[in-house]
């Protein structure tokens, strides 16, 4: 949003981007609940979530959320109003994915990958370079970030006969296909940088989120759940805030 808009676009598409976002992440995240629900239930790491949102609440959620992001959508502009159910799909298919192919977290990095894509149409009305390349780093990074994290759930999938890509590899070769990902991730930021024409700020940002990626990898390399919960919600936290500071000390400091 601030790079396709140059700064901050008016007060109201900002408000508007920002619902969108709180929507689509609502109604994904109450689909896949939905979606996983007896599995849930069985899988020792997430059996207490359903006694936290009953699944008639959880249903009225997803309802009134999807209808509110297509209806944000609308106030937006055309092109991201006729987009919207197809934005709906690419986050709610994820969920389903674990039961049919080892890909997964390819597909948890898609439904991302679409934000930046969709916060520059928003602003722009339409496709362009620096978005595209943006979201295939956001791709390769939350894919290679949810490896890490599905670690945990090497037995549990084990078990349940589900298609996981870490039962797939065993926990030693996703974690390097995890740093594979990253390097690759680091790679199109990078990229995003240049195609964006942003400079001094951004470099320096780029060069922290560096460090965080080794951090987390070594930080996952322990094993242990304290682990692997540091390297996924304090470095990937870290990583999220570096990027838009140094996309903002660009776009308004230099």
């Amino acid at each position: 949003m601030l790079v396709a808009a140059h700064g901050l676009p008016s007060w109201r598409l900002a408000g508007l981007i920002v619902l969108a976002m709180v929507f689509a992440r609502t109604a994904a995240m109450t689909f896949n609940r939905l979606a996983d629900w007896e599995m849930d239930k069985r899988n020792p790491r997430t059996a207490g979530r359903h006694k936290l949102l009953p699944f008639r609440a959880a249903v009225g959620m997803l309802l009134v959320a999807s209808v509110a992001f297509v209806a944000v959508t609308f106030w937006i502009n055309r092109l991201c109003f006729w987009l919207s159910p197809v934005a709906l799909g690419i986050v709610f298919f994820y969920s389903v994915t674990k039961r049919f192919t080892h890909a997964a977290q390819f597909f948890l990095g898609l439904a991302l990958s679409v934000a930046p894509v969709g916060a520059w149409l928003a602003v722009t009305g339409s496709f362009a370079l620096p978005p595209l390349v943006l979201a295939l780093a956001v791709l390769l990074w939350v894919a290679g970030f949810d490896l890490i994290y599905a670690t945990q759930d090497h037995e549990f999938d084990k078990a349940e006969g589900l298609h996981s890509m870490v039962v797939k590899l065993g926990i030693p070769g996703a974690l390097r296909l995890a740093r594979a990902l990253h390097t690759a991730a680091f790679a199109g930021l990078v990229a995003f940088g240049f195609f964006a024409g942003l400079g001094r700020g951004y470099a320096a940002a780029a060069v922290l989120i560096c460090g965080m990626l080794v951090f987390e990898h070594r930080s996952a390399a322990r094993l242990d759940v304290a682990a692997v919960n540091r390297a996924f919600f304090v470095s990937n936290a870290i990583v999220g805030a570096l990027f838009v500071a140094g996309v903002a000390v660009d776009v308004f400091l230099l």
